[in-house]
């Protein structure tokens, strides 16, 4: 029961995800329909690759006839954000979750789909992810496959203002745990505030977008992570049996003492 709880709760949080996803996806059909694509073939390639960066970088690519190293190289640039991510939902899980479920979780970590993962409390149950995946992959894909068929019938305007979903679903992600933690919020604005440096800065402009979110996570996570620790749950036990232990030898020694001026 549990279990599927876990997994309704996803579906319900990906539901706003996967309005996003297909206003995007949308454009992208648009884009691969320009190319000479067919329905069939996008649709695939979103099945296969959830990330709207990499797939508009292959279609760059593939109509510029590049050979398929620089479509895996590129490839690799833009996405490795993914593997810091799914690294950091791995470490969310509890140990004994077997492979299989950390490989299909892998799978599914999108920025999106790793911000609602990440603000579950306490462990990630991947039926959770596995609940918003499912609705958030087909919506992408069959965004993908309609802007193929259609085409060009719905105006750009349109598919851009549909767009700014996405933007709103970002806000939604990150408000909510900004509002009760803090130094979250502060992280946060810092992070907001290095990203705009780095995409107004002329000194970083050979770097490519998806590098610079790779390296400002690196160093904002870890700067992090090395000045405000966030204690694990065998840490949190070790100090409060500790707190006890102490508060024991306290009440022990009053007792003690008590019993001591009773005896005199």
């Amino acid at each position: 029961m549990e279990q599927t709880r876990g997994f309704l709760d996803g579906m319900r949080d990906g539901i706003p995800i996967a309005l996003g996803y297909f206003a995007v996806s949308f454009t992208l059909g648009i884009a691969c329909r320009n190319i000479g694509m067919s329905a069939a073939q996008a649709t695939v390639m979103s099945l296969t690759n959830l990330t709207s960066a990499g797939e508009f970088a292959a279609l760059g690519i593939m109509a510029a006839g590049s050979s398929l190293w620089e479509m895996a190289l590129s490839q690799l640039v833009i996405n490795l954000r993914y593997m810091l991510m799914s690294c950091s939902l791995s470490q969310k899980m509890a140990p004994d979750t077997p492979l299989f479920h950390r490989l299909l979780v892998g799978y599914g970590v999108t920025d999106e789909i790793f911000g609602i993962s990440v603000n579950v409390p306490g462990r990630l149950d991947p039926r959770y992810t596995y609940g918003a995946v499912c609705v958030a992959a087909p919506s992408w894909a069959l965004g993908t496959c309609l802007g193929v068929v259609l085409g060009n019938v719905l105006p750009m305007r349109l598919v851009a203002a549909l767009s700014v979903a996405l933007y709103g679903m970002f806000i939604a992600i990150i408000v909510p745990p900004a509002r009760r933690d803090r130094l979250l919020g502060l992280l946060i604005l810092l992070s907001m505030a290095a990203s705009w440096l780095f995409a107004r800065l002329p000194i970083f402009e050979s770097i490519s977008g998806g590098m610079k979110v790779i390296i400002l996570t690196v160093l904002i996570s870890g700067a992090a992570a090395v000045l405000f620790p966030v204690h694990g749950e065998a840490a949190k036990a070790a100090k409060t049996a500790k707190d006890a232990e102490g508060a024991k030898s306290v009440k022990d020694g009053k007792d003690a003492a008590e019993a001591e001026d009773t005896h005199a």
